[in-house]
């Protein structure tokens, strides 16, 4: 039997509850920033960290879930950029490279 310290535990919950409410977010566009502001909550008052394909689902400035409705995506070389049209930021987003073999 694993035996988990309780603070483990309590960090666990606080990610799955982080996951649904992402999931409402992306069904519900009226409620989207409410659901997106409540899981920052939660992991601000549990310490758990946001994971990072969530991270890039999201505007950072008005909460607002970023999806093809509510964003402008334009692809350069080496990055992605993603406007958010509420709040009209730019949010950077790095794309990896294929190195080339020498």
């Amino acid at each position: 039997m694993i035996i988990m310290k309780k603070k483990e535990f309590i960090q666990g919950i606080a990610l799955d509850r982080i996951y649904v409410l992402f999931k409402l977010a992306k069904k519900d566009k009226k409620r989207s920033k409410k659901y997106v502001g409540l899981a920052l909550k939660i992991g601000k008052r549990n310490r758990v960290r946001i994971p990072q394909e969530l991270k890039k689902s999201f505007c950072k400035n008005c909460h607002s879930y970023l999806d093809s409705k509510n964003s402008k995506k334009r692809i350069q070389k080496t990055m992605l950029k993603v406007m958010c049209l509420e709040c009209n930021t730019v949010k950077k987003i790095g794309l990896k490279q294929k190195r080339k073999k020498m």
